[in-house]
């Protein structure tokens, strides 16, 4: 196979390269799948660089999320989910390369109707968001959402959740293209986080001031968004994209009867492994009723793993919108 093997932490995605690699050996619980699309992720920069908390031992090969084709099933499973030839999506290491080992817990179907490429980065984002938003938020009709960096992948599969549950949201990011485009999947208002002045243009846009019900916030902007939250708000702590974890002053919790909701998607399936298949039914549900459709970046496209450096800066420069995620060409396949 060919694929992005990293012997030793590099600087960036410059560094990489795609060479000729033996075979992944699947474990007897192991399927084996001829990879068609995968998505980039910003772990997947930290991970290159020895910087991420999950560092496997080297040679590994890069990469995390997929779509593609099962070439052979587990020996050791007879009761197999997923035949040779069943198109498929999921998260393992090794990605960036023609083929991949994934345990069936690690898999899903690709949604009907839907190409490799929208469904390769589907299976971190759409979960984190549907787990934060329904989940831990319970998000209901009449709530207003105010859904940060609304153009990134987590927060577009946000936006759309948020609209299929009946909430009106307000979407920010950092450019007019983005705000545009959360503006394309479904987002009722925008507003330019650039400006200082975005809590008091958030809480003029709600009913008699009030604020907003539910903060979804993937980039660590809780202490701003205090600021606009109504009383008994919700405000999810996604993640922390900006580079720093925040501190916060208690009283502000206090004070408007705020709840402080985490979610850390990652350890469902350890830690709650029945809600992982209650969400992903959810997530399901919301595709067959055209309610949900793939975040996938369109303004460039990235074809063959020689394209991967080209993706992940792309991705590092925060320049792009939604998924960014990679066409891999199997072995005799055109760019075309």
């Amino acid at each position: 196979m060919r694929g992005i093997q990293v012997s030793e932490y590099v600087k960036g995605p410059r560094d990489l390269t795609v060479t000729t690699l033996p075979d992944p050996v699947p474990e007897a619980d192991d399927y084996l799948i001829a990879v068609h699309a995968c998505a980039t992720n910003f772990f997947d920069i930290l991970q290159i660089q020895g910087k991420y908390q999950h560092q496997p031992p080297f040679p590994w090969v890069s990469g995390m999320e997929f779509a593609g084709i099962v070439l052979s099933t587990p020996s050791g499973n007879p009761n197999q989910k997923f035949p040779v030839g069943s198109r498929v999506f999921g998260a393992n290491q090794g990605a960036y390369a023609t083929k991949v080992c994934a345990k069936e817990s690690a898999l899903l179907p690709v949604p009907e109707g839907w190409s490799f490429e929208a469904a390769a980065g589907l299976f971190v984002t759409a979960p984190t968001s549907y787990g934060a938003l329904v989940v831990r938020a319970n998000v209901k009709k009449g709530d207003w959402v105010l859904i940060h960096a609304a153009a990134g992948g987590v927060g577009l599969s946000a936006v759309q959740i948020a609209k299929a549950f009946g909430a009106t949201v307000i979407a920010t990011a950092g450019s007019e293209r983005k705000l545009e485009v959360a503006k394309s999947f479904g987002a009722d208002y925008t507003i330019d986080y650039r400006d200082p002045k975005w809590p008091e243009q958030v809480k003029k846009l709600t009913p008699k001031g009030r604020g907003v019900d539910i903060v979804y916030d993937p980039v660590g902007m809780v202490d701003k968004s205090t600021k606009c939250i109504a009383w008994n708000g919700r405000i999810l702590v996604v993640g922390f994209a900006a580079g720093a974890i925040e501190k916060l002053a208690m009283n502000k919790v206090l004070l408007k009867n705020i709840s402080i909701v985490g979610i850390h998607w990652g350890m469902y399936a350890k830690a709650e492994p029945k809600t992982v298949g209650t969400v992903w039914k959810g997530i399901g549900d919301l595709i067959k009723e055209g309610k949900f459709k793939g975040t996938l970046f369109t303004d460039k496209q990235f074809v063959g793993l020689e394209s991967i450096p080209d993706a992940l800066e792309a991705l590092g420069s925060r320049g792009t919108w939604g998924k960014v995620v990679v066409k891999v060409l199997q072995e005799g396949q055109s760019k075309l």
